[in-house]
């Protein structure tokens, strides 16, 4: 298997599961946290989701752009950015609003930055590699 399939593959999964743990904990917060949180602390959970969805989706599209063929070095560094922010930003936020450590909240930012990062690099690719 190639160095492009197996980016290809790798990120392909992690976007699925990545979906599907965002989807699980949408659940959980709709059903388990909504009569336990205050409504800022709820928005902020949405929020965590709501991203994490949207950069699944992100790495789904870095692997199928990585199945086209030679998966350039650019789409492993916008698929480990879109995987970084997840954990980071997400991660953060989830841990803020379930271990209530206000703390946390300044780790996001770095999160998003990445996230921004993960963009730039795939917006360097397509302007690079398609056509």
């Amino acid at each position: 298997m190639t160095d492009g399939a197996r980016s290809a593959r790798f990120f392909f999964v992690a976007g699925a599961v990545s979906a599907a743990l965002a989807v699980a904990a949408g659940a959980f917060g709709a059903h388990g946290l909504r009569d336990l949180l205050t409504p800022e602390r709820m928005a902020t959970f949405e929020t965590a989701v709501r991203y994490q969805t949207t950069h699944a989706l992100a790495l789904l599209l870095v692997g199928l752009l990585a199945g086209r063929g030679a998966a350039p070095r650019v789409l492993a560094w916008a698929g480990g950015l879109f995987l970084a922010g997840t954990v980071l930003f997400s991660g953060s936020l989830y841990a803020l609003v379930l271990a209530d450590a206000p703390w946390l909240g300044a780790v996001a930012p770095l999160g998003g930055a990445a996230f921004i990062g993960g963009w730039l690099a795939l917006a360097w690719y397509g302007r690079r590699r398609l056509a």
